[in-house]
């Protein structure tokens, strides 16, 4: 691939990493106001919020995942080429950053549904 390529399918991956949280995001905000209502209902309702939050959470964490290790297979690439310029080696150095969207945030999304589920539950 050129460079350039390169560079637009490390932006495509960015975009697609960005996207992933939006969803996850929006749902813990909604699940996080709608945590006291749903806590007084039956438990199978609170069973069926708790259990979409989980599987929202997992297709999210492995979205992220897997956008975030393309990037940084992407990055790899762009290590191969000659043609180094600013915009390439500014893009490189990004790549340890992308450690923190593979694991870090959704460590912490992880966090966020354990007290959810504490809220529900408690």
């Amino acid at each position: 691939m050129e460079t350039s390529q390169l560079i637009r399918e490390f932006n495509t991956n960015r975009l697609h990493l960005i996207l992933a949280q939006l969803a996850p995001t929006g749902l813990l905000a909604f699940a996080a106001i709608a945590t006291p209502a749903i806590a007084d209902s039956g438990e199978y309702l609170k069973a069926g919020f708790a259990l979409i939050l989980l599987a929202s959470g997992i297709l999210g964490a492995l979205a992220e995942y897997s956008a975030a290790s393309q990037a940084q297979a992407t990055i790899d690439s762009l290590k191969l080429v000659t043609d180094k310029n600013p915009l390439v080696e500014r893009v490189i150095s990004f790549r340890p950053w992308l450690e923190v969207a593979k694991f870090v945030t959704p460590a912490i999304f992880v966090a966020i549904f354990v007290a959810i589920l504490l809220g529900l539950y408690a």
